[in-house]
């Protein structure tokens, strides 16, 4: 994994920066034993989500990997060459 650019694009960082807002702000206000801040620091983590979502549909995030195929002949093929070994 270390060739591939997981996670490395503008809709990934800018998910991931929203959504630790959220987390700190959530964790603020537990420690403070508020519980309204605490529901509206989880709407910023959801909220990151669908932001990072939103830029990710836009173009911002990364490319979807094509499947990797391995072989393209039919079985027939390969049982008639291991046959004329």
């Amino acid at each position: 994994m270390a060739g591939s650019s997981h996670g490395h694009t503008p809709a990934a960082w800018t998910g991931v920066i929203i959504s630790f807002i959220g987390f700190c702000v959530a964790g603020a206000f537990v420690v403070m034993a508020e519980p309204v801040g605490f529901w509206a620091g989880m709407a910023v983590v959801l909220l990151g989500g669908v932001v990072g979502g939103i830029m990710r549909s836009m173009g911002l995030g990364a490319p979807k990997a094509e499947p990797l195929v391995l072989s393209e002949r039919p079985t027939a093929n390969r049982e008639a060459a291991a046959s004329q070994s």
